[in-house]
């Protein structure tokens, strides 16, 4: 009988519930991620032989060597290899092999040689798969509690492709990782975007066929499989994708290929490193690598080293304060000349911030490159509870005819619903802010079929007036709804320094009384 998802969900929860004495829900993705993967690997594996063994019983007078070349060939596509090969100590690197040793001292050092020699036996694969694995150390996680989370996690049903789909098996990593974040706050932004973010971003820059879809600060991958959910979706063929990611932090670079093969999705690399300081994917002549869409969600206002001589800098390098602008170069410098297009996720502040960033972003609207900003609501993010947007790009002279020379402006800033720990965006919300996206607009820049009552309000600015004003794309300055609420914001103030004065000159009237009085001790 299928699994359901409620089903592995909760098993899996269970599982990672076994950690809750030991460390912070920040952390469990270390140990609960590559857990869960090796058992659908040896899951997968286990499914497989049997099926090798069951269509192959009438060739028992086949030597090993020949059953191997035979199960290799026509059933695996991996290979689970032995461990302590020709001693007493031999077994298979499974889930089920090591699972039977639980009660025997030195679990976390069965459960480390077993993953590396899978890293090792399908090196172009699974190579660094698993991330540190320091948690298999005794000083990290003691062998009661890794047989805690193993006997749990193995009341999970077999998780292979028989038992249960690759949607579901996709869909209850996913869950985890949400439910990861939910309950480890501001440190969960290093491996997660909150799934509606992404939504939108990968909806507005629609993946087709066949392209390459690039993600510089990846994460645990969920924007490159939200593209190739959303062209199955749509009706594409979303296994054609060829994505591509690079993440500073090998755990987290572990963590999105284990996702991507859980979703099914074998077209893909995953590169370790700093993507300003070390870009791993490049051209032959060193230049970077040019993909068709790009999406990101960086850390925000990152301090870094700056460049002191790199062709990515254009209008200028980013100050060490901020690596926002840098981010942005790079995603620039990464586009496919003839139809790239990228989508980034960013604070505020690069929309009006002076100095190099403000001299970057002339050039850019300059050179017609920015082709939308949407402003989003505050407390999406599992990181930080500011205000922040998204910046839609598009390769020189690919915009359409009516949106060059331009940029559009969204203001989405009121559409969302409260949930438990941020904002979220519904699929209504999503839905209204990409239909605005596509919008026609009239000659005073206005949507032909406005939604201002909606919490919604878009407007095309020419780059006449946003020269006029300075290059500075705060959206108050463009939308009339962004702009009213900045004036009530001055308004409070005004309130606020009404009252403040009152109150001091009360507090000088007592002082005066008490004074009077001959009572000490109250002067200013």
């Amino acid at each position: 009988m299928a699994v359901t998802q409620q089903e592995i969900e909760n098993r899996l929860w269970d599982a990672a519930d076994e950690l809750r004495a030991v460390m912070p829900e920040a952390q469990y993705s270390s140990v609960v991620f590559p857990l869960m993967f090796w058992k659908y690997l040896s899951d997968t594996w286990e499914h497989q032989h049997q099926e090798f063994l069951a269509d192959n019983e009438g060739l028992d007078d086949l030597s090993a060597e020949e059953a191997h070349e035979i199960e290799y060939r026509d059933y695996q596509s991996f290979e689970i290899p032995f461990i302590h090969r020709g001693t007493v100590s031999e077994r298979r690197a499974s889930w089920s092999s090591i699972l039977a040793t639980v009660a025997m001292p030195g679990l976390g050092m069965r459960v480390r040689a077993s993953l590396q020699a899978i890293e090792t036996a399908n090196p172009d694969k699974f190579s660094r798969l698993f991330g540190s694995m320091n948690w298999t150390s005794e000083a990290v996680l003691s062998g009661d509690v890794l047989a805690a989370v193993m006997q749990a996690m193995n009341r999970t049903p077999k998780m292979h492709e028989g038992n249960m789909s690759h949607d579901v098996l996709g869909g209850a990593y996913e869950y985890l990782l949400k439910r990861f974040s939910d309950g480890s706050g501001t440190r969960a932004g290093q491996f997660f975007t909150p799934r509606e973010v992404v939504e939108l971003i990968v909806e507005i820059l629609d993946p087709k066929n066949f392209e390459s879809v690039y993600d510089p600060t990846c994460g645990s991958g969920g924007m490159l499989i939200a593209s190739a959910n959303l062209l199955k979706a749509s009706g594409g063929r979303g296994y054609t994708l060829k994505l591509h990611g690079q993440e500073a932090v090998p755990d987290t670079a572990g963590v999105a290929r284990m996702n991507l093969f859980m979703h099914n999705l074998t077209e893909f690399q995953i590169e370790v490193g700093d993507t300003l300081k070390d870009p791993r994917f490049k051209k032959p002549d060193g230049s970077v690598a040019q993909f068709d869409v790009i999406v990101a969600n960086p850390p925000f206002s990152l301090k870094w080293k700056p460049w002191t001589d790199d062709p990515r800098a254009i209008g200028g390098v980013a100050p060490q304060s901020s690596a926002d602008w840098a981010f942005v170069q790079h995603m620039i410098a990464s586009m496919n000349p003839e139809k790239g297009r990228a989508g980034v996720v960013l604070p505020h502040g690069v929309l009006f911030r002076g100095g190099q960033e403000a001299a970057i972003r002339q050039r850019v609207l300059d050179d017609d490159l920015l082709e939308a900003v949407i402003g989003l609501p505050v407390n999406l993010f599992y990181s930080t509870s500011i205000p922040t947007c998204i910046l839609v790009f598009r390769a020189p002279g690919t915009k359409k005819k009516e949106r060059r020379n331009g940029v559009l402006f969204i203001d989405a800033s009121k559409r969302f619903t409260k949930a438990k720990n941020r904002n979220v965006l519904t699929e209504v919300d999503i839905a209204d802010v990409v239909t605005a996206y596509h919008s026609s607009f009239d000659s005073e820049g206005n949507p032909a079929d406005p939604d201002g009552d909606g919490g919604l309000a878009a407007r095309f600015v020419s780059a006449t007036e946003i020269s006029a004003n300075g290059y500075n794309l705060d959206i108050g300055k463009y939308i009339k709804q962004a702009a009213a609420e900045q004036q009530d914001l001055g308004t409070l103030i005004d309130i606020y320094n009404v009252a403040r004065a009152e109150r001091q000159k009360s507090e000088q009237r007592m002082h005066a009384v008490l004074a009077a009085a001959g009572i000490e001790g109250f002067d200013e």
